[in-house]
């Protein structure tokens, strides 16, 4: 009985999957989405996770110093969540067209994606410490350009095909100074 309701969950999972949208659908929208034009300078963040049944189960704050050289750019996020947590994210991206590539230290091989119209969707494995142990979480990462200075964030987690959350974050560009050169400040651990 177990193995069946395994096996209709995950095809549950994989019928919704399919029924998902193509990063095609975006194609005519605008403004159009350059992450090396949107991240550049400061930004800030606010987010929540959520768990498989869609309940809050973490919310931060997040300060993000972007900066590109080219087609290379370095992210540096810092999140602070509500239970006092504290973790550093430094992403190294390349951007080729609208292709995009990224690592991080946290983030297991190489994230890939592409960009159409005003969104980016991207697919990477994180891995995540869950209970002292850690895990291996596949993200279904979803960017879309709301105006020049915001930015919203959709990802959804899964692990073996199976959704066990999502996580939802506001990104908004400060306008301030340049930040400074973030290429020796980043651990990138690649």
């Amino acid at each position: 009985m177990r193995t069946i309701k395994a096996k209709s969950i995950y095809l549950a999972g994989a019928l919704l999957a399919g029924c998902s949208a193509s990063i095609d659908d975006y194609q005519n929208n605008t403004p159009a989405l350059h992450l090396d034009q949107f991240f550049n300078g400061r930004l800030e963040a606010y987010g929540m996770v959520q768990d498989f049944r869609g309940r809050v189960i973490r919310r931060f704050r997040a300060d993000i110093h972007a900066t590109w050289d080219g087609n290379q750019g370095v992210l540096d996020e810092q999140f602070f969540f509500d239970d006092g947590e504290h973790q550093q994210r430094c992403w190294k991206l390349t951007k080729d067209g609208n292709h995009y590539t990224g690592v991080a230290g946290d983030v297991i091989g190489t994230a890939e994606g592409v960009t159409r119209g005003n969104a980016l969707n991207w697919h990477y494995t994180l891995a995540v410490t869950v209970n002292g142990k850690e895990r291996h979480l596949q993200l279904n990462d979803w960017l879309y350009l709301i105006d020049e200075d915001n930015l919203l964030n959709r990802a959804t987690m899964s692990k073996f095909g199976i959704p066990v959350g999502k996580i939802t974050l506001s990104i908004h560009r400060l306008k301030t100074a340049e930040p400074k050169n973030l290429w020796s400040v980043c651990d990138l651990k690649h």
